[in-house]
């Protein structure tokens, strides 16, 4: 949002004798005067006084930090205090001056206590009140061919640092003791940091910029049965003969010190290997508490052919000397890119049964192409974040086109688009390079990430893959270990290219919003259709695109492409076709973001769905085609549940209703054959779902609890188990009593995605007898992602059924989750506590509009105890709404 600060001061024009003569006194007095000198009488206007100039001040602008000093060296040495959540720590950095000669260092130090500063051996004098920025005078001016090392000897007090955080990394303490005094006997004691944006400088000081770059070597000191992790190669491990080791890591490539990163604890280490095209092996090892010990591999272990994928696409060899990928409990992001030692949350913790119904390799391969894109080149402020997320977005779709395919590859696309359109409406639209940002957090949202890899998408297919990838290749090369900022890769495309592509930039990077068109067709000339395409979006706010577009227009079993530039505000086409024109599609490549609405016959649809090759052709086709009321239209959803790619075969299911009315039987028996034989589990899962709610009564309910039955008792998918179990719930109050014995007895089943289930159906049919198990699944991290955000909606849901009593009992469970709920829960658990509130608020609004009457009524027997209970309720009420209001 754009800042513009005006000073206005309000002048009025002042009149020293009304003339109206509706103004009473005033008109008295006029008259009196006339009265008594009139040959002196005049009714003069007041000058008015000036208006002062308004004070204009330019647009809000973040730059790029001003370099003053060169990190050259890193050297950290560090030990902890566990029972303190304290780290002590000499750090040792080497420095220059960047072009003016000057005698001071200015660093990033948040909550520490500093002891001393030297040089040479010679202390320093420095200042740190405020606990923010450590100012260093050094012994003499130094001038830039002159390099300086300074030590500071300091201890790390995250637990004092002021919190700050965001949506995309929920904390910003830098350094996280986890379980630190081994109370929750469930937790491994662990210690992991998290530096983005500029949290690093919350355990070492340093220059916590990301146009900082400096190279590594860090000496951690743990009790000899802990493992480390740090960023390059472990170089010693030499045990100190107190129980304690120390190991040294070091990194001789310069990356920025938001990328520095420790991890401690009892981890196993499960060793995997990618070997370089010269033959060289490199280490890939994986970092997991002892009992994932055994699915390690199965979780991480497409990471070598990722490496070995993304170097041969972009030509650039994987720049790093290791690969390392280590799992934070209650990490408070989804996952970070450090250099060489990648943390990720807990929720890609899956068991081998558990990935049947999906894996993280969407986000492995995000951490991954970060080392290209944020870590060999990263971006010089956060402004040009676009460069490190719209890229490591757009690896997503690169590995899935690879690995699935290009069905795969192109919905999971849609719903990044998707998740762009809903940031951008519940935040608002900005441009991409926003350099008017609020705070520097604001810029991980649906725009840097989203909407970036979606802008990649199109760049891509607007020069072809050639183009675009040598581009990379060329950006990568002459930038590497550099930070750069957005014009530095408009330039390398089009050095590239030999095109002009400020278009392009301008459009995507340096403005807001994105297009809207409508197109309709005129068919009153024969043989030829003119085509009308307007762009509709508010150009007010968004820009008049330049769109390179593919129309193909299908005729008599041909098919004609056309290459289009939508440019204008309304733009026609005309296309001469013969025979029967059967459909036309626009952006025929289906990359463009934006919405199309284009209105034409749902016969064009139909064909669409059995002609065009895309996924996004298939399911439009099936979505509108299948509205069409004519056999043509049923056969659509029959033949849909053949389609090649599981989510129109899952997307078909749930269109079998229309068929269903005519062709019951023909129905049951496809969807028993998907349930049977289909390959995916969310197609059996939507065929379970689909049988359970429509065909459990009458002639066919017997079959349907057999199906149920076989579902829960030999489907290997714990997501198909668990639509069983909830499908039985449909049935009589046996088959309900029968599902929740059946969930009970899966309880210990070592799935999140299962327990996350049982809680879903718990909250609908059980009572409060299983509020224990539920509040303990949750506080001890057994539902972990997008399984914690469904538990946390289950508890509530059933704990708001509850009495005042037991409400108030599991009050402790969200006093907890505050303090120890992880980045997911901690994403819903205000609203959670909203929910709760506003149950309370009611029930004790309730009471006391029923307090009220009995007052009224004079009936002082009952009042009393209604007035007990209206306090206790209104008590209560205030309990959650301190709670909510005391939520970080």
């Amino acid at each position: 949002m754009k800042k513009i600060a005006f000073l206005i001061v309000s002048a009025t024009i002042l009149f020293a004798c009304g003339t109206s003569k509706d103004k009473g006194d005033s008109s008295n007095t006029a008259q009196t005067a006339s009265s008594t000198n009139d040959s002196e009488t005049e009714i003069r206007e007041e000058e008015p006084i000036a208006e002062e100039p308004k004070i204009i001040e330019r647009d809000h602008y973040n730059p790029s930090a001003t370099i003053l000093t060169d990190l050259i060296h890193t050297k950290l040495e560090v030990s902890f205090n566990w029972a303190e959540s304290q780290l002590n720590g000499n750090a040792t950095l080497t420095c220059s001056p960047y072009f003016y000669s000057t005698d001071s260092l200015i660093l990033d130090a948040k909550a520490m206590e500093v002891f001393s500063v030297m040089l040479d051996g010679k202390p320093l004098k420095f200042k740190y009140n405020d606990r923010k920025f450590l100012r260093i005078k050094l012994d003499r001016e130094y001038s830039k061919e002159e390099k300086y090392t300074v030590s500071i000897k300091y201890i790390a007090k995250p637990e004092e640092k002021e919190l700050g955080g965001s949506s995309a990394i929920s904390s910003d303490k830098g350094l996280y003791f986890i379980n630190p005094t081994g109370e929750d006997p469930n937790q491994m004691p662990q210690i992991w940091t998290q530096g983005e944006t500029e949290a690093s400088s919350v355990w070492f000081p340093t220059i916590d910029r990301p146009n900082q770059k400096t190279t590594q070597e860090i000496y951690i000191t743990v009790e000899d049965k802990y493992k480390t992790l740090s960023n390059g190669k472990l170089v010693s491990s030499k045990k100190n003969g107190d129980g304690t080791r120390t190991d040294c890591w070091k990194q001789e490539l310069p990356h920025v010190p938001y990328l520095f990163m420790m991890a401690v604890g009892e981890y196993k280490i499960v060793e995997d290997s990618y070997t370089r095209p010269d033959g060289t092996e490199m280490a890939v090892n994986y970092y997991v508490e002892p009992e994932w010990e055994e699915h390690a591999q199965a979780i991480f272990g497409e990471t070598p052919e990722m490496i070995g994928f993304f170097s041969e696409l972009l030509g650039v060899e994987y720049p790093w000397d290791k690969y390392h990928q280590v799992v934070a409990r209650e990490y408070v992001s989804g996952a970070m890119e450090n250099t060489g030692a990648v943390v990720f949350g807990d929720f890609v913790y899956k068991t081998k049964r558990e990935l049947i119904d999906g894996n993280d390799h969407s986000i492995i391969a995000h951490e991954l192409f970060h080392h290209w894109f944020g870590d060999l080149v990263t971006c010089e402020s956060w402004a040009n974040l676009p460069l490190n997320e719209s890229f490591a977005n757009y690896s997503q779709y690169l590995w899935d086109e690879h690995y699935y395919g290009r069905d795969e590859a192109d919905y999971n696309a849609e719903k990044e688009a998707e998740g762009y359109y809903q940031s951008a409406a519940q935040m608002g639209h900005h441009d991409m390079i926003w350099y008017d940002y609020d705070e520097k957090e604001d810029m991980f949202d649906g725009h840097s990430y989203n909407k970036g890899g979606r802008i990649l998408h199109m760049l891509r297919y607007y020069l072809g893959d050639d183009a675009f990838f040598a581009s990379l290749k060329y950006y990568l090369t002459t930038h590497q270990y550099e930070p750069v900022e957005i014009h530095d890769l408009r330039l390398a495309f089009e050095e590239i290219s030999g095109e002009d592509l400020n278009w392009f930039f301008n459009q995507w990077f340096f403005a807001s919003y994105h297009p809207e068109l409508e197109v309709t067709q005129d068919l009153s000339v024969p043989d030829q259709v003119t085509l009308r395409i307007e762009q509709t979006q508010d150009l007010e706010k968004a820009p008049l695109y330049k769109l390179p577009l593919k129309i193909a227009v299908f005729d008599n079993g041909n098919k004609t492409t056309h290459d289009v530039v939508i440019d204008k505000n309304i733009n026609e086409y005309t296309f001469r076709f013969k025979g029967k024109l059967d459909n036309i599609i626009v952006d025929e490549d289906r990359i463009l973001l934006g919405s199309i609405n284009h209105d034409k016959p749902r016969e064009w649809y139909i064909h669409q769905f059995y002609n065009a090759p895309l996924y996004k052709d298939r399911e439009q086709g099936l979505v509108y085609g299948s509205r069409e009321r004519s056999e043509a239209g049923k056969q659509l959803i029959i033949d849909a549940l053949e389609d090649d790619f599981w989510y129109v075969r899952q997307l078909a299911i749930g269109k079998l209703k229309k068929v269903k009315r005519d062709q019951p039987e023909v129905v049951y028996n496809k969807l028993t054959q998907i349930i049977n034989t289909d390959p995916s589990s969310y197609v059996r899962a939507a065929a379970v779902k689909f049988i359970a709610n429509e065909f459990f009564e009458g002639e066919y309910e017997n079959k349907t609890r057999g199906l149920l039955s076989q579902a829960i008792e030999k489907d290997s998918s714990y997501y198909v188990v668990s639509k069983g179990l909830s499908g039985l719930t449909n049935g009589n109050e046996d088959d309900i009593a029968k599902a929740l014995e059946l969930a009970e007895k899966m309880e210990d089943e070592n799935s999140s995605k299962m327990r996350s289930q049982i809680m879903s159906i718990y909250k609908d049919h059980a009572g409060k007898e299983k509020l224990d198990y539920m509040s303990n699944t949750i506080l001890e991290g057994k539902v972990t992602g997008y399984d914690a955000i469904g538990a946390m909606g289950s508890f509530t849901g059933l704990l708001k059924k509850q009495d005042l009593e037991t409400q108030e009992k599991y009050l402790s469970t969200y006093e907890k989750l505050s303090e120890d709920g992880g980045a997911y829960v901690q994403a819903v658990l205000g609203m959670n506590v909203m929910l709760l509130k506003r149950s309370a608020d009611e029930h004790a609004s309730k009471l006391n509009t029923e307090l009220k009457q009995l007052e009224k009524e004079g009936n002082e027997e009952k009042a009393v105890a209604k007035r007990l209970e209206h306090e206790k309720a209104a008590d209560f009420a205030e309990k959650v709404t301190a709670l909510l209001n005391g939520l970080k």
